[in-house]
């Protein structure tokens, strides 16, 4: 039966049309953006794991920079503790021509003191970015990769790098300018720290002096930082905090609080011991005065090869100097080998996530050209069963002719 309300013909030509449409503004839209996932309608699943990935990729791209930071850091502190190295190898030779009576020792005191110059001045200029790793103690943290659980917990691990301090210049603490302020809470200075006990130490100031002095001293060992040209009280907490933590003092703990703000005139340092029973560690001194501290090299200060017990002396020295310019080159050798190796690593691993990444993402141009050519038949095809199941009706006018 033929009926002029209803076309069923054309019903089905039409739900085909339209099929084929969608499958070809789809393969459409494959060719023109290189993917299969887009956006989160086209494969919420899909893209909800792929875009974890690039995020994680993006990352490491970025750890890679950080990475390549260190490097050349360290790379400079390595240079530089071999060159040290090296000039001190120079000295000991002064040294041992020394120990000759018939030999002008004030000449070679003089160039002894030149190469010590020397020292200082490669040691200063040892910086890459502001870093120095030949001055100050403790140790700087290079990201190196963020490590992501299967719950989707990330975290960020670090390569520590220790400093070694080849200065030679000692310097002396003293008041500074008393520019800062030192007030302790929670404990008094002095004492005991039992279980579960807080010192609070409040450093404020307006400003930094160079040459300013700070230490802390807990059970008899002292921690002291001397504050250098463009210190704010934000880097003299974060070195306190550095040195003690570096000690490793077992069930202490080191918290820096206010140290976010490079304008902040209040910086906390708050140590919490908490062994789980009685202890013998005392909390001694919190205060920007008294002590002294120095390079490592600052026994070259008293090198003096002008008499027969100086040059004697400054032979047994040298030995332990050289070994530590040894030490350190070597240290640094190692951690710029290591950096290298984690850099090599995070750059395959970026191109693996972004291989992956494509894999599931991107869209096969091949399969998409022959399904546009195959739907594009259809298309047509389509169009003209319309155009003859529209034409259908018009057979029932034959009848009333």
């Amino acid at each position: 039966m033929v009926s002029i309300l209803n076309n069923e013909s054309a019903t089905v030509a039409l739900a085909t049309l339209r099929s084929i449409n969608r499958n070809l503004a789809q393969v459409q839209q494959e060719i023109s953006t290189g993917k299969s996932v887009a956006n989160a309608k086209d494969n919420a699943a899909i893209y909800a794991v792929s875009t974890v990935i690039q995020s994680d990729a993006d990352s490491f791209e970025a750890i890679s920079s950080s990475l390549n930071l260190g490097l050349s850091t360290v790379g400079v502190a390595r240079a530089a503790a071999e060159n040290v190295t090296s000039l001190l190898q120079d000295i000991k030779n002064l040294v041992v021509a020394a120990q000759e009576e018939n030999i002008d020792r004030s000449k070679i005191q003089t160039d002894i003191a030149q190469l010590r110059d020397q020292i200082t001045s490669i040691v200063n200029a040892a910086q890459f970015s502001g870093l120095n790793l030949l001055r100050g103690g403790g140790s700087v943290d290079i990201l190196s990769s963020l490590d992501r659980a299967a719950d989707g917990t990330v975290t960020a691990s670090n390569i520590t790098i220790a400093r070694n301090n080849l200065e030679v210049a000692q310097q002396t603490f003293g008041a500074g300018a008393g520019n800062v302020t030192t007030t302790v809470t929670g404990l008094a200075v002095g004492t005991q720290i039992d279980d579960g006990e807080t010192a609070t130490i409040t450093y404020t100031a307006t400003e930094i002096s160079e040459g300013e002095s700070f230490r802390i001293t807990l059970g008899g060992t002292d921690y002291d930082y001397v504050a250098r040209n463009g210190d704010t009280l934000n880097d003299v907490v974060r070195e306190l905090k550095e040195r003690i933590d570096a000690a490793g003092i077992a069930n202490v703990t080191v918290t820096a609080s206010n140290v976010s703000d490079p304008t902040s005139t209040d910086s906390v340092l708050t140590i919490n011991y908490a062994p789980g029973d009685a202890s013998n560690l005392t909390f001694a001194q919190a205060n920007n005065s008294g002590g002294t501290a120095g390079g490592d090299l600052g026994t070259l200060l008293t090198f003096d090869v002008t008499t027969s017990a100086g040059a004697e002396q400054a032979l047994t020295d040298i030995e332990a100097l050289i070994q530590t310019g040894i030490d350190a080159a070597a240290a640094f050798g190692s951690a710029q080998k290591r950096i290298e190796i984690q850099e090599e690593f995070v750059t395959a691993l970026v191109d693996n996530l972004k291989s992956g990444i494509s894999a599931l993402t991107d869209a096969d141009i091949e399969e998409a050209s022959a399904r546009l050519q195959s739907l594009q038949v259809q298309q047509q095809l389509g169009i003209q069963a319309l155009a003859i199941a529209n034409q259908t009706p018009q057979t029932i006018l034959s009848l009333f002719r």
